[in-house]
């Protein structure tokens, strides 16, 4: 069996990507020791009774103290307060990551707060279902996944060869990004879906002209692969749309452009031009399959309890 990557591993929050990175952890023996860090004592219990951890803690502080890599999985708002926690007993060569959806704005939070000779080189998994909680993990989250870095300048080598090398170990595919690209790149391919998807199933709720037994009775069709979107941690959510403003309304406005467009089509009678835009967006979802991340597989009326396992939803 090979050595471990990682002497300590500390995971403060732990949840769907905290409590998946445990199991991955465990399972690969990539760490001799995980820590768990999270604030609520029930969720820590929880942790415990799943076996998840090694040891455990409500204190970031001690958590960080004896961590080779310190791994922060908490909604990006509470980034900074994180830092905070650990900045007194990280210590020196430590290597300090993150999983959130936005990287500029953690940046900024944390950033300033990382004691130097700490490596804190930010990340984030693009990975995920609905679900959240210790519960919600497994294993498998990261296989064939893509994990963005975005190292800052004059990040040591050793250090992001180390944080890329624990990506893969995972089963992740690992990119680097400029923390402005990925928050950009983020904002359509991700926050921008999980907005719609709010909104669509919030304006369904609202009308009253179509009761609540109707959606769910006919939410084989669209509807439903909306639901599970928004069904997903309102708390992440908010932080991510507080965070990501500034790229998130840039995409919105496009998408509002882009709708009237549609609107427009649609009343004025223009077939060839929603055959032209139809066909390009098939192409789209052949493009997703054919890079291995979704299956080609038909999943309208599925029975949920028998067939519907984990997939990706960031």
């Amino acid at each position: 069996m090979s050595e471990p990557l990682f002497n300590t591993v500390a995971l403060i929050g732990i949840g769907l990507i905290g409590s998946s990175l445990a199991r991955v952890i465990r399972e690969r023996r990539l760490a001799e020791t995980i820590v768990i860090a999270s604030r609520s004592e029930e969720t820590l219990a929880r942790a415990r009774q799943l076996e998840l951890g090694d040891r455990y803690t409500t204190s970031n502080g001690d958590a960080a103290r004896d961590a080779d890599l310190v791994i922060v999985s908490v909604p990006v708002g509470a980034s900074g307060q994180v830092a905070r926690d650990i900045a007194g007993t990280v210590k020196p060569g430590a290597i300090v990551t993150d999983v959130g959806s936005t990287k500029k704005s953690v940046i900024e939070q944390m950033q300033p707060l990382i004691p130097q000779g700490v490596h804190f080189i930010p990340g984030h998994p693009i990975a995920g279902t609905e679900h959240s909680g210790p519960d919600a993990g497994f294993a498998t989250l990261f296989e064939g996944r893509w994990c963005i870095l975005t190292p800052p300048a004059g990040t040591d080598a050793q250090a992001l060869a180390a944080l890329t090398g624990f990506w893969q170990a995972c089963g992740s595919m690992v990119d680097r990004m400029d923390p402005d690209h990925h928050d950009l790149v983020l904002a359509i391919v991700s926050h921008l879906p999980q907005l719609i998807a709010y909104n669509i199933v919030g304006t369904a709720d609202d009308l009253e002209t179509v009761t609540k037994s109707e959606v769910i009775k006919y939410s084989a069709s669209g509807f439903r692969d909306f639901t599970r979107l928004a069904a997903s941690d309102p708390t992440m959510w908010r932080d991510v749309c507080l965070n990501n403003k500034d790229a998130i309304l840039e995409m919105l406005a496009r998408f509002s452009e882009d709708l009237s467009s549609l609107q427009r089509a649609i009343r004025w009678g223009d077939g060839d031009k929603l055959f032209d835009l139809f066909s390009r967006t098939r192409q789209i979802r052949r493009s997703i399959i054919e890079a291995g991340q979704d299956i080609d597989a038909p999943n309208f009326g599925r029975h949920v309890a028998t067939t519907d396992g984990p997939d990706g939803a960031e």
